[in-house]
């Protein structure tokens, strides 16, 4: 009995502890190096050049969806008291949350995010050091040894807040904060003007183009590894698991917004002295033998390995932990050893050829990952939600597709025609045409549900 009394004693002391500042610091260290990879690094800078003149707005609204999205992501995960995506998909209908989910982890994982680490990581870091005739061969065997790391790292998922938090990605920001403070003390020109849709649109076309980091869709891939993160740490309190995921998604978003910020600063300030570049990764590899010379792309191969490594860990791990979660008999190391061969074939395709294929996607999930995670946060207003969830996911289905379709730039007969629908949706040419169905599918769905809620309570 005396046992059982220290046991449940010890069991209370767990559920009402709060994390120390020193474990909160390590939990949003590693979830921010989770979401720092590969596009926070080239996308903002890209931002920049093409904004020009136009920066500040178009950092806005880059900042609201590459930053404050994945923020809410995190917070959705939290409030709601859910362990994952699914859990949170779930809430709509089961079908959904199967289909969402894998398309999510599908395009976050092992066909675009995974293979991109990769690409982009050997392009910007490592092409300067490597001969023309020898660029195929070497990017395949630097995929094999990039995954294989990935994957031995992925192994103990329980090791992920060590790996990430407390080794990797302070040393990643030790190696950045050498190449922004010289952006800062000696900026290389003023920028110029703005072009394309950023001379008389940037907000929203800095808004989009924060779609292409995948961090809103990375946020509720990483909210299982916060949370399990933790409850390791010995909180199990439902509530209190809630408030320290949605603190350590607030350090992690802030430390993302400086830095984002001072990449858009980078690429901006580097027209005038540096030609334009197709992507921003030509524009860092340039800036920083522009600085430092050969010790500057040195540096940044460091800088973009590490990026790319610790969030291709976080990848690896999150599909890992979902596919246990949503198929409890199929192994773990199996499924990560899955989603490391995949990525290292797609890999090699280039890094081009990478953005042109997952950029209509992109375009195409990222709405209905954005209305759940509003939805989600939303939801916790109301005794029942399931109307909420299921109508404005409803109603954000067509225009996300016709933004995807948009994105594809296809010029066929039958893709104009379909197109033409998105002339009825406010903000369709901005890659917005989902904003107000959702709306009306959310104002429906509580009007729905209140009154279910009222016939339930009458019976």
């Amino acid at each position: 009995m005396l046992q059982y009394l220290q046991q449940a004693k010890r069991g209370i002391h767990m559920t009402s502890r709060k994390l120390t500042q020193r474990e909160l610091i390590f939990i949003g260290t590693m979830l921010f190096g989770l979401f720092f990879g590969a596009g926070n690094l080239i996308f903002p800078v890209f931002v920049g050049q093409q904004a020009g003149d136009h920066l500040w707005p178009a950092v806005i609204g880059f900042l609201i969806s590459g930053v404050g999205l994945p923020l809410l992501g995190v917070a959705a995960i939290g409030i709601t008291k859910v362990d994952g995506v699914f859990g949170l998909a779930e809430k709509a209908n089961r079908p959904f949350a199967y289909i969402f989910t894998i398309l999510l982890y599908l395009c976050i994982g092992p066909l675009f995010a995974l293979p991109r680490l990769a690409s982009i990581s050997y392009e910007i870091g490592l092409t300067r050091f490597v001969s023309a005739e020898h660029q195929i061969p070497a990017l395949a065997i630097y995929s094999v040894v990039f995954f294989a790391v990935a994957w031995w790292f992925a192994r103990k998922p329980s090791k992920i807040m060590v790996y990430v938090g407390k080794v990797l990605t302070p040393v990643f920001l030790v190696v950045l904060a050498v190449l922004l403070i010289a952006v800062v003390v000696s900026p290389l020109g003023q920028g110029q003007a703005a072009v394309g849709t950023y001379k008389t649109a940037a907000l929203s076309t800095g808004f989009t183009a924060g779609y292409s980091t995948m961090d809103a869709l990375a946020a509720l891939a990483f909210g299982i590894i916060v949370v399990n993160a933790i409850k390791q740490l010995g909180i199990t309190q439902p509530t209190a698991i809630a408030k320290h995921t949605v603190l350590a998604g607030t350090l992690a978003a802030g430390l993302m917004g400086v830095i984002y910020a001072l990449l858009a600063l980078l690429g901006r300030n580097a027209l005038g002295v540096l030609a334009r570049a197709d992507n921003g990764g030509v524009i860092l590899s340039n800036v920083a033998h522009q600085y430092f010379g050969t010790a500057g792309n040195v540096l940044l191969a460091v800088i973009v390995v590490i990026a790319c490594l610790k969030t291709a860990i976080g990848l690896i791990t999150a599909f890992g932990d979902t596919a246990k979660e949503m198929f409890p008999h199929v192994p773990y190391q199996g499924v990560i050893a899955v989603a490391t061969l995949v990525p290292m074939f797609f890999a090699n395709v280039g890094l081009d050829r990478l953005l042109s294929v997952s950029t209509p996607v992109l375009m195409a999930l990222y709405p209905f990952a954005i209305v759940l995670i509003l939805v989600g946060l939303l939801s916790v207003m109301f005794r029942q939600h399931r109307w909420l969830f299921n109508l404005s996911l409803l109603f954000t289905a067509v225009p996300a597709l016709l933004d995807g379709l948009n994105a594809t730039g296809l010029q066929a007969s039958w893709c104009i025609s379909i197109l033409k629908i998105g002339q009825f949706l406010p903000g369709f040419s901005a890659g917005l045409g989902w904003t107000v169905p959702a709306l009306v599918g959310a104002v429906l769905g509580i009007l729905c549900d209140q009154l279910s809620s009222r016939k339930n309570n009458s019976q």
